[in-house]
């Protein structure tokens, strides 16, 4: 019996972010295509990342700050509550709508032809099954995201455990968590939660929190982070049953809970793809061998986006990576293309922050490193945020900005403004003759690039106050 195939210039395996990116380019190459997606719709980061934790961030940063409006004469602060029942409602009527916007604005504008519901998997290096129907393209995109670890011993625990996919449908706050994996999901969501009054405990066997690799950035990290929830780092935890609660334990520390977030990271959602099929091996890591800078496979007709490579897990690192698998996937001849500066923002409070290169990527031989400690910063102050620290990293010899890791208030707009400033490949000199307002965070900047600037060899012609006469 012969089955009927669809013949396509092009198919996108994926309709999150990056698949939803490389849509564009294809489109506008006026290739034909097929969009592919099983599972849910409306990206990652709109169902289960970066905004529905954001929503829980906000709420939590609300309610903290009414608990400590003693300090300026409110009365009555003490007597706020919170019903969580009622927060995580709120929660979940942002992210729906997020999701709506998402769907509404791609998927739930294309006909059945061209878009397909259902799991794809490969038959031959350009033939592809998705619910008993077939497909075969020219050159194929894989934008199938990632989903969350949980080690196989815990799945015993059922509902007790929880992820990202599933920590957003609760109906009510647990009264105790431990968080388990202190990367960004792990301190967002871990600080969240203490600050809504849950007894929350975290474990890393790191012994660093939130991806940092700076010393003195990890040091005063654990610190501020440390003061809304206890964190244990260094062992591997373990959890055990105690009648319907849990026991989490790492090294000689143990605590009983009622829930578990599991926060250990994301898998590449390759393994039923039967990506074999095509000839592609997927490596030591599960993960094919791939060009970052084409997202080319090989020399394959095969691209990898998003998510699914687990290179910059981010929404517009995924967004990048859509772009340049479309643009490939649509032409003739594989182009190339230079990655933006790394750029990661940890939503807590205060916001911890990595840009360009990291402490650990750095020739610290040639590297000149400037700090500013927050307790000083006047706007810090009058905030009632002044802790934390910013260290920047400069060339020593040629005085160009390399890269940056904080643990500041604000840090979010710190870290974009640094950001762009090593794009433009500029000095710290050069930063130094911008413009500073006061009283402002970026002061904080200001003295930290100073302390740098006393460091590197390249210095402006004048001085670094000396305004540039007009010719």
């Amino acid at each position: 019996m012969t089955v009927e195939e669809k013949n396509v210039d092009i198919a996108i395996i994926g309709s999150g972010s990056a698949g939803l990116y490389a849509l564009g380019r294809v489109k506008a190459s006026g290739k034909s295509f097929v969009l592919i997606n099983g599972g849910e719709q409306g990206t990652t980061c709109a169902r289960v990342g970066c905004m529905p934790s954001k929503v829980l961030i906000q709420i939590a940063e609300d309610y903290h700050r009414c608990g400590i409006l003693g300090r300026y004469g409110v009365e009555g602060h003490k007597s706020l509550t919170l019903d969580g029942e009622e927060a995580l409602g709120h929660v979940q009527d942002l992210r729906d709508n997020f999701v709506d916007r998402v769907i509404s604005n791609s998927t739930a504008q294309m006909s059945d032809e061209v878009f397909l519901e259902g799991y794809a998997r490969f038959i031959e290096p350009h033939l592809l099954e998705v619910n008993g129907k077939r497909v075969r393209a020219d050159k194929i995109i894989i934008a199938t995201g990632s989903r969350p670890v949980i080690p196989k011993p815990w799945q015993a625990f059922g509902d007790r455990i929880l992820t990202t996919d599933t920590l957003f449908e609760q109906e009510q706050l647990p009264e105790s968590l431990a968080v388990i994996g202190l990367g960004v999901i792990g301190l967002e969501i871990g600080q969240s939660m203490a600050r809504l009054g849950v007894e929350t405990t975290g474990f890393d066997q790191l012994e660093t929190i939130g991806g940092l690799d700076d010393p003195a950035v990890a040091k005063a990290a654990i610190e501020i982070i440390g003061r809304d929830f206890p964190l244990h780092l260094g062992h591997p935890a373990e959890i055990t049953e105690e009648g319907d609660k849990l026991r989490v334990t790492a090294g000689e520390h143990s605590v009983v809970v009622d829930k578990v977030l599991a926060s250990l990271g994301r898998r590449p959602n390759l393994d039923n793809l039967q990506i074999e099929n095509a000839g592609i091996d997927l490596g030591v890591h599960a993960i094919p061998a791939y060009n970052p800078n084409t997202m080319q496979i090989g020399d394959s007709h095969i691209f990898l986006a998003g998510d699914v490579n687990a290179e910059r897990p981010l929404l517009h690192e995924a967004g990048d990576e859509g772009r340049i698998a479309g643009h490939n996937a649509s032409s003739d001849q594989i182009q190339a293309f230079k990655r933006k500066t790394p750029l990661a923002i940890n939503f807590v409070d205060p916001n911890i922050c990595h840009v360009g290169k990291r402490w650990s990527e750095l020739d610290y031989a040639q590297t000149a490193v400037g700090e500013v400690n927050m307790a000083p910063v006047g706007r810090a102050l009058i905030m009632g945020k002044n802790k934390g620290v910013i260290r920047v990293y400069a060339d020593k010899v040629s005085g160009k900005l390399l890269g940056a890791e904080m643990i500041c208030a604000k840090g979010e707009n710190l870290a974009h403004l640094l950001a762009w400033c090593i794009e433009q490949e500029l000095t710290v000199g050069q930063l130094l003759q911008m413009p500073f307002y006061h009283p402002v965070i970026e002061e904080a900047l200001q003295a930290a690039l100073y302390d740098l600037y006393a460091k590197v060899e390249t210095k402006n012609s004048g001085p670094i106050t000396e305004l540039k006469m007009i010719d």
